[in-house]
């Protein structure tokens, strides 16, 4: 007698689990769907951000260029160690802008763009030309952003020239 009362009591305690997972696995699979990444905006305020990048690089303006940066970034430069924190960063780039005499016309190219939540990955070339328009020299790079109070910063990049054409 006793089994008999718990299977239909375990029947319906199964049917309304059930119900309760598919309702959820629905709900999942609609904020997945309504949540996605907006890539071609991400895009572009990645290309708007590079072409800020390549301005101050070009004027070498410390200012400007630094406050594309967050606070705790981490930049993995071409043949240099590792440099932790903003600070460093302005380091290294103003000793790298008062040595450099070759007057070369910095650009970006955005390759890829991955998005996810509030952070964006970019891929990219970097492209050097002299005052004549010549390509001088190219590069890659990767630049992870993070959205800090509304604007896009990076918190990594790691970048290195291409070999020269021998």
């Amino acid at each position: 007698m006793k089994s008999t009362i718990h299977f239909p009591l375990l029947a319906a305690f199964v049917l309304i689990l059930s119900a309760s997972l598919v309702g959820c696995q629905e709900k999942a699979a609609t904020e997945t769907a309504t949540t996605k990444p907006d890539l071609a905006q991400a895009r572009t305020e990645v290309e708007n951000i590079e072409k800020e990048w390549a301005t101050a690089l070009n004027r070498k303006d410390l200012d400007k260029l630094m406050s594309l940066y967050a606070d705790d970034a981490v930049s993995y430069a071409n043949d240099f160690a590792m440099l932790k924190g903003k600070e460093a960063i302005r380091k290294k780039q103003a000793a790298d802008f008062a040595s450099d005499t070759s007057k070369l016309v910095y650009s970006f190219e955005t390759m890829d763009v991955f998005s996810e939540g509030n952070q964006v990955l970019e891929t990219g070339k970097t492209i050097r030309k002299d005052a004549s328009g010549k390509t001088i020299l190219t590069g890659k790079y990767m630049a992870f952003f993070e959205k800090r109070d509304g604007k896009l910063l990076c918190i990594r990049e790691m970048y290195n020239n291409d070999a020269k054409a021998k």
